[in-house]
């Protein structure tokens, strides 16, 4: 039977990630045929194994290709899908029970071009996990302008948990090869071309963000140099609300030499900002471990986010250096031909 649905998901040596993320889907409800594909995308320690073992119980494409990135690989998995829509999954995800479901009954009510929902910490993650889940997701951060009914701009999916139409694909070519960043900029070329984003509040995943402060600092950063080169490519896409950070930062660093002159009566409104985020995060997740871990990811994702953005402004709209020159660790110099 053709499925409905084509789970497309590119892993890069995690198949540790891929037998938890097969396992949730194993327990999926509901009769919704789907079919998995999973694009090995230059692993050196492969899902090989994985795949085996859960070969009878879910309907695995097994891909497996040279190292060209995130955005290739899901192109790479798409290009060869059976399904009318395919749900776009990082390997660090995991589903809850009715996740197949509520996308279905949304899809057949609304027949939509593309779609998404947000993520959520599972009750079993790390202190660190869950404290920087609330940084990426919480209204009182960057995070709260994305995943949401209320935001400032119009819904863009983001690649740990989309879904797109056959037809919407096929459209607009798939994702580039800038990572991260690929997934806005394939839903402002999706929007141009006129398809329209939904958000499926209840399709929720549960999102591990495989990171420590390193990498979680290295991610937000990478974040921040993206933005610019997006907003260059789409220009109608480029908010205020994206130099918020940036605005932050300088005004940090002015409040702290005002400071250091002894005037800290400005500190004190830094500080209860902060402070706001420690109370919010301690009320939400009821710890005062996960709260502390939430403001110290919270301050990185503001500070490291707004030098990667002032940086990457600097180079491409003021100094008008090519993207891909500019910051080349953004960009992948291969991909697989079709």
């Amino acid at each position: 039977m053709k499925p409905e649905y084509s789970f497309v998901i590119p892993v890069f040596n995690r198949p540790d990630e891929v037998r938890e993320l097969f396992q949730s889907m194993t327990t999926l409800e509901g009769s919704v045929v789907f079919e998995v594909i999973l694009v090995e995308d230059g692993s050196v320690d492969t899902a090989a194994s994985v795949v085996q073992d859960f070969a009878k119980r879910l309907d695995i494409i097994y891909l497996i290709k040279p190292n060209t990135g995130p955005g290739d690989s899901r192109n790479y998995g798409m290009s060869r899908a059976r399904g009318h829509y395919y749900i776009i999954l990082d390997s660090d995800c995991t589903l809850p029970k009715k996740y197949l479901m509520t996308i279905d009954g949304y899809v057949k009510r609304h027949q939509p071009d593309f779609f998404g929902g947000p993520d959520a910490a599972h009750q079993d993650f790390s202190v660190l996990q869950r404290g920087i889940d609330f940084a990426m997701t919480s209204f009182i951060t960057t995070g709260g302008i994305r995943g949401h009914k209320k935001q400032v701009v119009r819904f863009e999916p983001r690649s740990f948990n989309m879904g797109l139409s056959s037809k919407a694909f096929k459209a607009s070519g798939g994702f580039a090869h800038i990572h991260p960043g690929e997934d806005p900029d394939l839903t402002h070329r999706l929007w141009h071309l006129g398809f329209e984003s939904q958000l499926i509040s209840g399709a929720f995943v549960y999102h591990k963000r495989r990171l420590s402060w390193s990498k979680y600092a290295r991610q937000v950063y990478k974040f921040g140099l993206a933005r610019p080169i997006l907003n260059k490519w789409h220009p109608a896409g480029a908010k205020w609300i994206f130099w918020l950070p940036g605005l932050w930062l300088v005004a940090s660093l002015i409040t702290l030499v005002i400071g250091l002159l002894g005037y800290w009566s400005f500190f004190v409104i830094l500080m209860a900002y902060y402070a706001a985020v420690f109370i919010s995060a301690g009320v939400m997740t009821k710890s005062i471990s996960v709260a502390i871990n939430a403001t110290f990811a919270v301050w990185i994702q503001l500070y490291v986010y707004a030098f990667g953005f002032l940086r990457a402004h600097f180079l491409v709209s003021v100094l008008r250096q090519n993207p891909q020159r500019a910051l080349p660790e953004l960009f992948f110099k291969t991909a697989i031909n079709e």
